[in-house]
């Protein structure tokens, strides 16, 4: 991994918001109690969403043809492949019963995460690029 990569997984604010849906999820596991959704398997899905996601968005928007079957087989890994392995050796029947109710949050979250995070840059740079962006199409320019 290079080390601009390990830059961007290191990075304060990406951390934060890692930690924050890490602990939306465990608080969901507990409050609606539902028979596929706990600790372990939060912890699992939230980080191999942080590790893949910006990347699989970056394939898709950078339209790197060539990684397209990697990106595919990392989305879904992380959106289903895990889930079954995992429920697969816990709960099977759990497995059986949730994994169709799975699929489409966790590919929506799944995403969603990919778009947090997307951005190569500190927080305050985010922002000032951000500004930029919006005072450029305030003024009908273009870059």
């Amino acid at each position: 991994m290079s080390f601009a990569a390990m830059t961007e997984y290191a990075r304060p604010w990406k951390l934060v918001t890692f930690a924050i849906g890490v602990a939306l999820l465990i608080v969901g596991s507990f409050y609606y109690e539902a028979p596929d959704w706990d600790i372990p398997i939060s912890l699992i899905m939230a980080t191999l969403t942080y590790l893949t996601a910006p990347w699989s968005l970056r394939v898709i928007v950078e339209r790197r043809w060539k990684l397209w079957p990697g990106m595919l087989l990392a989305t879904w890994f992380t959106v289903d492949g895990s889930y079954w392995l995992y429920w697969h050796f816990k709960n099977p029947v759990a497995l059986d019963f949730m994994r169709g109710a799975n699929f489409l949050p966790s590919l929506s979250l799944y995403m969603i995460c990919g778009l947090i995070w997307f951005y190569r840059g500190g927080l305050r740079q985010m922002f000032s690029d951000a500004g930029a962006q919006i005072r450029l199409l305030r003024s009908g320019g273009s870059k």
